[in-house]
């Protein structure tokens, strides 16, 4: 069509890219171990959303959090073992990051690093019998009861069997704490009810001096193969979905959203996705075909894709013979006017400024 670009920004267009984005994901590799530093884990994964802000118009297709606000929430699970994205979902500002979650057997082998927005005791153990591993910061009101210290200290320490975790930590100043804890959780509905159930997972405390505070973190990582240094150090790797997003939002303009349209907002969300997926595929390509010692931090990373982007789109298109027509007919069809009973400006003073015939 001749028309002008906005007009193609249909449903058809944001559902055809919303294909290709699954379709992306659907092929991605995943390896069946990880490098040598975390191969404890066949994966590592991080499970986070972000809020996207939309124009106002938009309030009834996607509600935030405030009135006469609008907002969706882009939901990830990343893989940052191998920098790929295996699972994106698209909601309302509202949505809970929390019920984007789905527990089962892909679990197996794999740890989750969750922020407390995911925090859920049930969650936790479901990941635990499905053979997984996760991490997740202690909310604030979350105190489950002490069983057991995992550490020995010497001299007059303070006993803490049988005391709720937040009701003592302020009491502490050793380097770690390192507790098992019970915690009182709700099963799944079964039959129309909820049965009580307990489990014991691992709480771990780093002191943090600059606030005289602790990081506590909950895990079922066992104490024989993970010190709580380990723990603290493993729990960074979560920063990683945050630079994602910050790439999203930089780079491809994912904060951005200058429409009324929701189409215009699917299109824009799912085209910078598109744009993510093929980064990170290159990124693979030129990490195998790169030294060994060369390393590619992601966002230096995500510039450079971009700075060339169009140079790769030239080089594509030439590879699957899609050349594009030569420019000068490529200029002749693209700027010719298409409404023929629309005078433009210089037809109408042409007709303005011709000599009147005598009546």
């Amino acid at each position: 069509s001749p028309g002008g670009f906005y007009h193609r920004l249909t449903p058809s267009l944001a559902e055809y890219l919303r294909d290709l984005v699954e379709r992306g994901l659907d092929e991605v590799a995943v390896p069946d171990a990880v490098d040598a530093d975390i191969n404890r884990f066949r994966d590592v994964m991080i499970a986070d959303g972000t809020v996207l802000r939309l124009h106002e118009f938009l309030s009834d297709e996607f509600q935030a959090r405030h009135e006469e606000q609008a907002g969706a929430k882009l939901h990830l699970l990343h893989n940052a073992t191998d920098q790929t994205i295996e699972r994106i979902d698209v909601t309302d500002e509202k949505a809970h990051d929390s019920t984007l979650f789905k527990t089962g057997s892909w679990l197996h082998g794999r740890l989750v690093l969750f922020d407390l927005a995911y925090f859920k005791y049930r969650r936790f153990a479901l990941i635990d019998e499905n053979d997984g591993y996760f991490v997740s910061r202690l909310k604030q009101n979350a105190n489950p009861v002490i069983t057991e210290e995992l550490r020995e200290w010497r001299g007059r320490a303070i006993p803490l069997e049988g005391e709720n975790i937040h009701d003592v930590v302020g009491d502490l100043s050793r380097e770690y704490i390192d507790v098992e804890v019970e915690a009182e959780f709700k099963r799944g509905q079964y039959e129309g009810t909820r049965s009580l159930d307990t489990k014991r997972f691992r709480v771990v405390g780093v002191r943090d001096e600059d606030a005289d505070d602790y990081h506590l973190y909950i895990t079922n990582l066992p104490r024989e193969e993970f010190l709580p240094a380990d723990l603290g150090t493993l729990y960074r790797c979560r920063w990683e979905v945050e630079t994602l997003f910050r790439e999203l939002k930089t780079q491809y303009e994912l904060d951005e959203f200058d429409t009324s349209n929701p189409v215009v907002v699917e299109i824009l969300l799912y085209a910078a996705l598109l744009s993510l997926l093929v980064s990170r595929e290159l990124l693979d390509l030129v990490t195998e075909q790169a030294d060994d010692e060369i390393v590619f931090p992601p966002e230096r990373w995500a510039a450079t894709f971009r700075s060339h982007a169009q140079l790769v789109l030239h080089e594509l298109g030439e590879y699957l013979g899609y050349s594009p027509p030569p420019l000068l007919e490529r200029l002749i069809e693209d700027a010719q006017k298409i409404h023929q009973q629309r005078p433009i400006l210089q037809e109408t003073l042409a007709t303005a400024t011709q000599p009147r015939c005598e009546s």
